[in-house]
């Protein structure tokens, strides 16, 4: 099997750059702005700094028509950006208000939120933990009766990055509002995939990653709505309103703006189709006794289009993985930043399935750019590794 055969059906955990990328930062290494620090006074790095604000609107744009380009604060990705609202949050807002010393986060989230609630404990926060229904979806009833006036920020993903399952992030903010705490969203996973407006959403912050979208590696933003009071992760330039120090990668920018530019028009439409395709696996899978999706009936679920979520009766994760790569499909257990785990996913756990189910776990992910019939020989092959 050499790698030319390899299908790559994991776009949930990174995607290949879009030519409008790869073009993007061609254009920049050949300009005369190559290289050169938008923080600098000089003409070029003035010319810099004009260009770093417009890649900022692009983004602006796409988290909602009344979104300022101030309130998108660049990240070297989007761990970063999850972790300077999930710490920096709740101590801007202590700082005001000391009673309000207690964060609400879902139990389904990213390792990058949750691998740093030691961190909030140790800063004498005090962590709840709201789980989901059977479904995957964070309801707000079970967030209400968690909520109280205690609490600094609530934390909860758009989307799921291993089940896909959309959360009512809308509902939840007007919860978390009524009781006086701000929201922050994960929308790592489905911006440009879903429509998502900030404004409609009514969330204070909601961070992005460019890899997950076609974009650079390495570059994420944090949006942050005025006025709302944050405290810094770090200290040392003054750069992003002093929320993220060090020199802005503008190559990132001008790549991730293009394909911002280029794709947010279409998200609808790319999201119509991609989700035809993958409720047509399901249905084709599912019809196996042994092969079940992970939010139960799935034709009722709110879902991300281009993530089909699976376990297998009687087989576990790696050797399904191993099995279906020997074939040249490349998929997933679930979150690749947990892929080493040996254990049930975090996710399905939460969500009730048995562990002795969730060790078998598959994630299947495309973007628009999956190739013609790759999902029905998948399924040939999953079939097959499955047997009758």
């Amino acid at each position: 099997m050499t790698a030319s055969t390899y299908v790559n059906l994991d776009y949930a955990a990174s995607t290949p750059m879009r030519p409008e990328a790869i073009q993007a930062q061609a254009d920049y290494d050949s300009s005369e702005l190559a290289g050169v620090n938008p923080n600098s006074l000089h003409s070029l790095g003035r010319r810099a700094s004009i260009r770093l604000e417009e890649c900022r609107r692009s983004i602006a744009r796409s988290m909602g028509a009344r979104v300022r380009s101030s309130e998108v604060i660049f990240t070297g990705g989007g761990t970063e950006a999850n972790v300077l609202a999930l710490l920096g949050i709740p101590e801007g807002v202590r700082e005001r208000d000391r009673k309000r010393d207690r964060v609400i986060v879902s139990a389904i989230e990213h390792d990058s939120i949750l691998d740093n609630l030691p961190l909030l404990r140790a800063a004498g926060f005090r962590v709840d933990l709201v789980k989901p229904d059977r479904t995957g979806r964070v309801t707000p009833e079970a967030l209400e009766c968690l909520m109280g006036p205690d609490v600094a920020l609530v934390s909860v993903m758009a989307a799921n990055n291993e089940t896909g399952v959309v959360q009512p992030i809308g509902d939840l903010a007007d919860i978390a509002h009524a009781n006086g705490a701000l929201m922050h969203a994960d929308a790592i996973q489905g911006w440009l995939h879903i429509p998502l407006d900030v404004g409609d959403l009514g969330v204070d912050a909601l961070s992005i990653a460019g890899h997950k979208v076609g974009g650079p590696v390495g570059l994420g933003a944090l949006y942050l709505k005025t006025r709302t009071p944050i405290r810094p992760r770090s200290h040392g330039g003054g750069q992003e309103a002093g929320l993220r120090p060090g020199t802005q990668d503008l190559r990132a920018a001008v790549a991730l703006a293009a394909v911002v530019d280029a794709f947010h028009p279409q998200v609808e439409c790319h999201r119509t189709r991609l989700s035809s395709a993958a409720d047509a696996l399901y249905a084709r899978l599912c019809c196996h006794p042994r092969i079940h999706a992970t939010m139960g009936d799935w034709t009722e679920v709110d879902r991300l289009p281009g993530i089909v979520s699976l376990y297998v009766d009687g087989m576990d994760s790696e050797e399904l993985i191993l099995q279906l790569d020997g074939r040249g499909y490349e998929v997933s257990a679930g979150s690749a930043c947990s892929s080493g785990s040996l254990d049930a996913s975090h996710v399905l756990r939460a969500m009730g399935i048995p562990r002795e189910s969730a060790l078998g776990s598959l994630r299947v992910s495309f973007d628009d750019r999956l190739p013609s019939g790759a999902l029905d020989s998948f399924a040939d092959a999953l079939l097959e590794v499955v047997g009758e």
